[in-house]
C-alpha cells in the first residue's frame, strides 16, 4: 500500500537517510543560513536546504540542496581526506535514491513500494572555507520526484466556490 507523499514526509525521509548513513553524525534542515556550525556539533554533518517545488502532470519535483561537510584541521592537512570522505557520502545518498531504496532504509512499513525517486544527472560541487569555521565538503541539488494526483476533492474550498 502506497501512502501519500508530501513535503513533510519527504524531509523526514531525507533526514532518516542521513541518520542511517553510518558516517554522518548530525543532520540539520532549513535555510542555508541556518546551517549549525557550532564547534560542539558532531561531524560529518548533512544539511538539507529546500530550494523549490515544480508541479508537473501527476507528479511534483521537490528540489533540495544537500550539503555534506566535515571539519578540516587548521593547517588544512586533512582537507583532501575530508573531501574524499564527503564525496563518498554524497554518492551513497544519491545511489540510495536512484535505486529506489529510500523508503526501505527509512523504516517504511512492509509491503510499501518506494515512492521517492531522483532523475537525471546530479552535479556535486566541492566547497572549502565557505562557512565561518573550518569545514570543507560537497553540495548538490537533489530533485525528489513524488506522485501528485492534484486531487481537488480534498482541497479546502468554500461552498460558494465549489458551486454549492
Amino acid at each position: 500500500m502506497t501512502h501519500f507523499k508530501n513535503y513533510n514526509n519527504t524531509i523526514d525521509t531525507l533526514k532518516q537517510l542521513g541518520a542511517n548513513q553510518f558516517q554522518i553524525k548530525t543532520v540539520t534542515t532549513g535555510d542555508i543560513y541556518e546551517i549549525s556550525l557550532e564547534t560542539n556539533e558532531l561531524y560529518p554533518l548533512m544539511h538539507i536546504n529546500p530550494v523549490n517545488a515544480v508541479a508537473q502532470n501527476n507528479q511534483m519535483t521537490l528540489n533540495f540542496q544537500i550539503f555534506i561537510m566535515d571539519l578540516v584541521f587548521p593547517d588544512e592537512s586533512n582537507e583532501q581526506e575530508v573531501l574524499s570522505d564527503c564525496l563518498s557520502i554524497c554518492n551513497d545518498l544519491i545511489g540510495t535514491l536512484k535505486n529506489g531504496e529510500s523508503l526501505y532504509l527509512s523504516g517504511a512499513s512492509q509491503g510499501e513500494s518506494p515512492a521517492y525517486f531522483t532523475e537525471g544527472d546530479i552535479t556535486i560541487e566541492p566547497f572549502t572555507e565557505r562557512f565561518d569555521n573550518s569545514v570543507s565538503g560537497w553540495v548538490f541539488t537533489l530533485p525528489i520526484v513524488i506522485e501528485n494526483d492534484y486531487n481537488t476533492c480534498i482541497a479546502p474550498q468554500s461552498a460558494a466556490y465549489a458551486g454549492k
